[in-house]
């Protein structure tokens, strides 16, 4: 299947000339802060944002469901990546350079087909993984998502229907796939916070809650679904019992 956009007066072409264009009237600088923000930076912020996601909701009482949805976020990237194989290979999209003269190209070697984009797939495949396990910080990663496409068109290497195409494909595989991969990822993550090893990647070692403190076979839960804290006895409270009776 041959390029989706080839004639100039097509609006994904305008568009694309309209937002290539700034790159031709912007410093020299700029556009090599816009290249390295759109093929690494805007990649890199999301995944610190998804390290300091994880850090803070191991303080929150869902630290579980949210860390086992930060598991699924770069697990629904892959899977949306594997998609996009034959999507790419159906389509064969050419690069706008290669058939619209007078762009701006700022990374020259792009030799693959262009719809779907994977910068962008990939991104908001993230994105909204993180959004899952946490609203405040999902919002932010999509921010950088939508960052990150529009780069790829100001950079010449994508149409914007390549960018949209992989905002819809990244979206559509978190959030389709989200409930099985939850069922599936939730127990998993449980088992590791109840490691004595390992349960800190889940959950941040609080001071009021030692490992003697947890009940053991009391059949009740606590307010976070873990198992409910009993108090370990005081001082005085035996000669009370025994004065009691």
């Amino acid at each position: 299947m041959a390029g989706l956009a080839l004639d100039g007066a097509n609006p994904d072409v305008s568009l694309l000339y309209d937002i290539n264009g700034l790159a031709a009237d912007a410093p020299g600088w700029f556009d090599r802060v816009m290249e390295f923000v759109g093929e690494y930076g805007t990649m890199l912020g999301i995944v610190l944002l998804g390290l300091w996601c994880w850090w803070s909701v191991r303080r929150r009482e869902d630290a579980v469901t949210s860390v086992a949805g930060l598991v699924w976020a770069p697990l629904a990237a892959g899977i949306a990546l594997l998609i996009n194989i034959p999507i790419r290979g159906f389509v064969e999209r050419p690069r706008p350079f290669n058939d619209h003269k007078g762009l701006e190209v700022l990374i020259a070697g792009k030799t693959d087909y262009s719809f779907v984009s994977d910068h962008a797939t990939l991104a908001m495949a993230i994105a909204v993984g993180i959004f899952v396990a946490n609203r405040k910080f999902g919002f932010a990663a999509i921010g950088l998502a939508v960052v990150a496409g529009f780069c790829r068109v100001y950079m010449g290497v994508h149409y914007p229907t390549d960018v949209i195409g992989g905002f819809a494909l990244g979206t559509a595989v978190a959030l389709l796939l989200a409930p099985v991969a939850m069922a599936l990822l939730t127990p998993l993550v449980g088992a590791i916070a109840r490691s004595e090893k390992a349960g800190r990647l889940v959950r941040a070692k609080g001071p009021a809650v030692r490992t003697a403190d947890v009940g053991a076979g009391t059949g009740v839960r606590g307010g976070d679904g873990g198992p409910a804290v009993v108090p370990a006895p005081r001082a005085g409270d035996s000669e009370r019992n025994d004065l009691a009776a």
